[in-house]
């Protein structure tokens, strides 16, 4: 998480706790365990809500007013420190590798075991819903996702493309890991679900377009 984004010190707390919760904590939990008042930490529960950093969900099957449970958002968890050096080495590699069909493949393979990685960091969708968990995945990429569907057939149009600088350097490698990252998420929240579309678009425009096909009985 950058911490430039979380300037208050008290919220850099918030954040790095309710990531390293293995469940959703309701305000009392949080302002137990970082030693504060409740109501001041609300405040700021509802700062990092409003900012897209944390959500919250009403706890079930309980007597009288329900908990508010927190937990960050889909791009929050994968959100991670990356200097511009970082992108840098990223765009060095890309423009390193070549797009041979051997190379591909690995490629493929490398951004499968990514995908399978981050479906395990995200946890499963509300319900189980396949559609709401690729499109976590596609928003904590940063490619903020618009859903469509059509039957069985889910699309999402990408409207960002976060990567388009390491795009630009080698377009069939960097979308080829890309779409290697989705099968690997589809692997692991809907083995059954089929990645029948994966259409790439100029970075600088974004418009990608994804689309599964799920079998009947799938969310």
């Amino acid at each position: 998480m950058r911490t430039t984004e979380h300037d208050h010190p008290t919220e850099a707390r918030l954040v790095a706790l309710i990531r390293a919760a293995a469940a959703p904590l309701d305000t009392a939990t949080i302002a137990e365990r970082l030693g504060l008042h409740p109501n001041g930490v609300r405040v700021q529960l509802q700062r990092l809500a409003h900012r897209g950093v944390l959500v919250h969900e009403e706890a079930r099957g309980e007597v009288g007013r329900p908990r508010a449970l927190w937990r960050l958002t889909p791009r929050a968890i994968a959100e991670a420190d990356l200097p511009h050096t970082g992108w840098a080495m990223a765009r060095s590699l890309a423009r390193a590798i070549p797009a041979t069909p051997p190379r591909l493949r690995e490629v493929e393979d490398a951004g499968a075991e990514m995908g399978r990685e981050l479906a395990d960091d995200l946890g499963p969708a509300t319900d189980g819903d396949t559609r709401q968990a690729l499109g976590n995945a596609l928003e904590a990429l940063g490619f903020a996702p618009q859903h469509t569907d059509d039957g069985d057939l889910a699309r999402f149009r990408l409207m960002t493309c976060p990567y388009a600088d390491t795009v630009r350097e080698n377009p069939t490698v960097v979308c080829t890991l890309h779409r290697g990252i989705v099968q690997g998420v589809l692997d692991s929240i809907a083995p059954d679900a089929q990645l029948t579309g994966f259409e790439p678009r100029d970075p600088d425009i974004a418009g990608c377009i994804v689309e599964i096909t799920l079998h009947e009985g799938e969310a």
